[in-house]
């Protein structure tokens, strides 16, 4: 594939970009204090050695309000000598290096404010992101604000920084007051388009007369809200216009605002699903447009860049998974990268809860410094059993550190359950990480041996150094009571697709495994994408009767556990699957368990009082109910006294995530 456009040189202001790749602004939390730190140094830098042009790094605050504690500052000048040290490290690896000033307003978290003070709004009321009291800016906070906003771009400037970014998207302060929903004041900053966009015309205004004429001001804008009542697309195009007539030099094109109900940035959300929105600001101005959302494979970069959607891609998680993301697509070993899955587990799963940055795939994301101090050894012979996500990382992983490592994979590909994982809607990247565990083994001189048993008396004749078991786990079969009436299946038949589910099913277990399969279920049985797409482009019908059939599901299903539906995911990662299972209709009953199976019909008894017995026909149960540790070969070989190392669901069983991290500290260890 020829990647041209990606790595044409981009003027930006007085800035020359080496490809059109950026690394947008997200929150890290590796600055507890707002200062510099060595984890974020050594992060940041990793990244620029990897290739991208332009690393914007933030939100970093100004003032006290308007962001937690652990972002960056720049708040006064004490901040400047350390990210002067950390610029000039990004301009030794050959990367431009931006910093997004950013306020939160009614978006600001409890407890991130000094002395427990309400976050700033533009009117009073109740946060709709935060659920806390918000109290209304006055005027004069307001002109004080636009001059702390203006002090930080010069205290960026001398801390070396290329550029600032002033944000103005995803529902913090600027976007606040653009939005009649939000802005109810009747001053000069309320009421008309031209009042509520004084803040933003303000802010840039004293950013330029602050850092002179030819300073690189950017800007982050959600092209649209995706709130209603708030702002629309084509107010953000009105809007872009203006920013450009200020003095903004590069736009930032991302999608809707936290408190929208429509996905950003997970895996149901299709790679550059947002560019729409960039590619109309892109036509309405005269400076340079980023794209951002969803962009982690570099076919899809050179398609918005070739189709005109924007000048520029933003590739933000992307370069969280594989900070060489940028090296391996201009060298064109795109089998290598270690393509963003966008689970959001260690990234959007742990920012919103003030939690430190990692990654469910790069385990070093956020400790590049523990990785560099890991002294290489002397290699020693290692074999590792099971082909999965966690065997497959140790084994890339120690030899990295100078190990001779021999994988053993019982069945004819690597991967392990990724196959199955990626079958539900929205999962469909994980099925990226085979290709990558493939190519980046071979690259180190790992042996791979397929469709090979392992057995404990030829691994104990072999005489390894050490024997790591990453044997995965077994899924586990309830028993159900009843007269076996209705077929019982697994999540992972259906999954696997060696099982074809009825018209009417029970699904038993309520965690994300039963939910994503009962999502996975109804989907099936509805309207299919490229159906609404033809149905559609042909105006065979109109637009309100594809949605109606998209919202159809031809199966009736339910979820059953004797706790609640939907526990299980990461922390902000499966409110979209379980809005798509109220959009499908299936039904949940939470605190019930199976009491019977009686010709087709299964009987829900509740396991508190107070609930009604329920009787759901039924001609497939789906049991989705965990599973244990396979752990044979390991009890095996330490009854014939050998030291061995569990690892992944072998060992525990648990997420991608875990068995990802677990494979790192071992091999950092062994």
């Amino acid at each position: 594939m020829e990647l041209k456009r990606l790595f044409e040189p981009l003027q930006v202001q007085n800035i020359v970009l080496k490809n059109r790749i950026i690394m947008p602004a997200i929150h890290h939390h590796y600055t507890p204090d707002g200062y510099a730190t060595d984890r974020f140094n050594r992060y940041y830098w990793r990244r620029a050695e990897g290739g991208a042009a332009l690393i914007i790094v933030g939100g970093c605050r100004f003032d006290d309000y308007g962001g937690a504690i652990g972002m960056m500052s720049l708040q006064d000048d004490s901040y400047i000598d350390g990210y002067r040290a950390f610029t000039d490290g990004m301009h030794a690896r050959g990367a431009l290096v931006g910093v997004q000033l950013y306020h939160a307003g009614a978006y600001a978290p409890r407890g991130a404010i000094k002395n427990g003070a309400p976050a700033l709004s533009p009117s009073a009321g109740i946060s709709q992101f935060t659920k806390a009291p918000v109290q209304e800016i006055s005027v004069a906070e307001i002109h004080h604000l636009v001059q702390l906003w203006a002090n930080a771009a010069v205290r960026a400037q001398r801390a070396g920084f290329d550029m600032v970014e002033i944000s103005a998207s995803a529902g913090y302060l600027i976007s606040q007051f653009l939005s009649p929903l939000k802005n109810k004041r009747t001053d000069i900053y309320g009421g008309s388009w031209e009042n509520r966009t004084r803040l933003a015309r303000e802010v840039v205004s004293a950013i330029r007369s602050a850092v002179g004429p030819q300073y690189p001001i950017g800007m982050r804008v959600s092209g649209d809200a995706f709130v209603p009542g708030a702002v629309s697309d084509s107010e953000t195009v009105l809007f872009c216009k203006q920013m450009e007539e200020y003095g903004v030099d590069i736009l930032n094109v991302t999608g809707g605002w936290h408190e929208s109900k429509v996905p950003q940035i997970t895996g149901d959300v299709p790679c550059g699903g947002f560019a729409y929105l960039a590619a109309a600001v892109r036509d309405a101005v005269h400076i340079p447009v980023a794209v951002s959302n969803r962009i982690n494979d570099p076919g899809t970069a050179e398609r918005l860049l070739s189709t005109g959607a924007g000048d520029a891609v933003s590739v933000g998680r992307a370069l969280i998974a594989d900070p060489d993301w940028v090296k391996k697509a201009q060298a064109g070993t795109l089998e290598e990268i270690r393509r963003c899955v966008a689970c959001n587990q260690g990234c959007l799963g742990k920012a919103f809860f003030a939690q430190p940055v990692e990654c469910a795939i790069n385990a070093e994301a956020g400790h590049e410094l523990e990785w560099e101090r890991i002294k290489r050894r002397t290699g020693i012979r290692i074999l590792v059993v099971g082909g999965g996500p966690a065997g497959c990382t140790f084994a890339l992983y120690a030899a990295r550190l100078g190990h001779k490592v021999t994988l053993w994979e019982r069945t004819g590909s690597l991967g392990g359950q990724l196959p199955i994982v990626a079958q539900p809607p929205g999962k469909q990247e994980y099925r990226h990480l085979i290709p990558y565990y493939e190519a980046t083994l071979s690259k180190l001189g790992v042996s791979v041996e397929k469709s090979r048993t392992a057995e404990a008396r030829e691994i104990l004749a072999a005489g390894y150094d050490a024997v790591v078991l990453a044997t995965g786990a077994e899924v586990s079969h309830p028993k159900l009571p009843g007269d076996n009436s209705v077929p019982v299946v697994t999540a992972n038949d259906i999954l696997s697709r060696k099982a074809i589910a009825g018209s009417h099913v029970l699904v038993v277990g309520g965690g994300s495994v039963g939910c994503e399969t009962a999502q996975y279920l109804a989907r099936e049985s509805a309207l299919t994408p490229e159906e609404s797409y033809f149905l559609l482009s042909k105006r065979a019908v109109g637009s309100s009767e594809v949605l109606r059939l998209m919202d159809l599901s031809r199966r009736s299903i339910g979820i059953v556990d004797i706790a609640a539906i939907g526990k299980g995911f990461s922390p902000g990662t499966g409110w979209p699957v379980m809005q798509e299972l109220d959009r499908l209709g299936v039904q949940q009953y939470p605190q019930h368990r199976v009491e019977d199976i009686s010709r087709g019909v299964v009987i829900l008894a509740p396991a508190e009082n107070g609930q009604e017995t329920v009787r759901v026909p039924c001609d497939t149960i789906v049991t989705a109910v965990g599973s244990v540790p396979n752990d044979a070969l390991a009890r095996a070989l330490e009854a014939q006294g050998m030291i061995v190392y569990r690892l992944g669901d072998a060992n525990h069983v648990g997420t991608i995530f875990s068995a990802v991290h677990q494979a790192f500290e071992l091999a950092a260890t062994i």
